[in-house]
């Protein structure tokens, strides 16, 4: 039996956050991954300012990121290319990583800051009673001081600690490959919002192209859950639409690898109780306006550690109240959304809207680059309280009468 201060389950963004700020502080952490090192995860590769902010704050070298400047929004025949916002919390500008050279960065640092990673073994949580006491792992037992889970979607981990999705509250699927392309070093992602599927439905979702700067681009769709004929929806299919449709503008080759899906969890019934924390994905930590979540991942990883630092005996409680007073009224507001979307004929006027004039197409963007939260300052955060407000009145109606 070994002991440790944090054992973190998962090697991605959000664990290997936690690791590095614990370890730099004179923590003992061990990270488990059931991959083995340098796998990649399936992503959109995209990072937002708010990312580059997080990275920035544990020092991670970005030299090996394509620098994007900012999104072209592509509404019907609206077209609105919008630079990145300088804010005195996050820089002017985002970048495309794909996940397999940004999770080894991330988990190198870990490693080089004094955590031990160790890969091709699977870790699940010990549960004495109503409290998490450390891991078993390839058939050792590790008692440590909180686990953290930074599993993803939720799985056989998010299982066993009830950090499973809420019933009935959206999520998302999405799908990439890549492609090549000579557009590949352009400095602005581009997202378009109006999506249809081959039957012509609207589909509340958007198609993406991310340049990577390395010869290729990140292509892929996502969907939310709140369609009409959700299950149905033929990701592979969608995705050859959208190939098809911007194949001229962006002189495509074909996919580059097999496209492949993941799902995009936006709720957790928990994501604490005692001895355990969840982060990241595995605490549903993901925008429902846009899919993203690695900077919500390395956000509340670092906070989870320095709250462990603080005060191990509180940390879970604190996180879990740091994280909802930071994010819930905005992720609970997506989700409300999400439903109002679901309906066609409110998706379509709503897209018209949202790129209609430059003022409320710059609100857009904030919302796109998960630049909004309880401290937004600004006509962003008044528009997202006053959201908040209204579809919390609505939302009995919303889900009676879901797409």
């Amino acid at each position: 039996m070994k002991s440790v201060d944090i054992a973190v389950i998962g090697a991605g963004p959000a664990g290997a956050a936690t690791a590095i700020r614990a370890a730099r502080s004179g923590a003992s952490v061990v990270v488990f991954d059931k991959a083995s090192y340098g796998r990649d995860k399936v992503c959109g590769d995209g990072l937002t300012p708010r990312a580059v902010g997080a990275l920035n704050e544990l020092k991670i070298d970005m030299s090996d990121a394509h620098y994007i400047e900012g999104l072209r929004m592509i509404a019907n025949k609206t077209v609105r290319e919008l630079a990145w916002p300088g804010t005195s919390r996050f820089p002017g500008h985002g970048a495309v990583w794909p996940r397999r050279r940004l999770d080894k960065a991330l988990i190198d640092a870990a490693d080089v800051a004094g955590a031990e990673v160790i890969w091709e073994i699977e870790a699940l949580p010990v549960i004495d009673g109503d409290r998490v006491t450390g891991v078993d792992a390839g058939g050792e037992r590790w008692n440590a001081g909180m686990v953290v889970a930074a599993t993803g979607a939720p799985g056989k981990v998010a299982r066993m600690l009830g950090a499973t999705r809420v019933e009935g509250e959206p999520y998302g699927l999405a799908i990439r490959s890549y492609v090549e392309s000579p557009r590949h070093d352009s400095r602005h992602l581009e997202a378009t919002l109006t999506m249809r599927d081959h039957n012509g439905n609207s589909v509340p979702g958007y198609g993406w192209l991310f340049p990577a700067g390395d010869g290729t681009v990140n292509i892929g769709v996502g969907a939310l859950s709140t369609m009409k004929g959700f299950k149905n929806l033929n990701l592979n299919a969608l995705l050859d639409l959208y190939h098809s449709q911007v194949d001229e503008s962006w002189q495509l080759g074909p996919y580059l690898e097999k496209p492949r899906a993941w799902r995009l969890p936006m709720s957790a019934v928990q994501r604490h109780g005692p001895g355990w924390v969840a982060i990241g994905d595995a605490a549903g930590l993901v925008n429902p306006m846009n899919g993203e979540g690695i900077d919500y991942g390395l956000e509340s990883g670092m906070l989870a550690a320095d709250l462990f630092l603080e005060d191990p005996a509180s940390a879970p409680e604190r996180y879990d109240v740091m994280v909802g007073e930071l994010f819930d009224s905005f992720l609970r507001t997506g989700r409300r959304f999400s439903f109002l979307i679901g309906h066609p004929w409110i998706l379509n006027a709503g897209l018209r809207l949202a790129v209609g004039t430059q003022a409320i197409a710059n609100i857009t963007l904030q919302v796109m680059g998960n630049l909004v939260d309880s401290k937004t300052p600004g006509t962003a955060g008044i528009v997202l309280k006053a959201a908040d407000s209204v579809l919390a009145g609505l939302d009995p109606i919303l889900r009676r009468t879901r797409a």
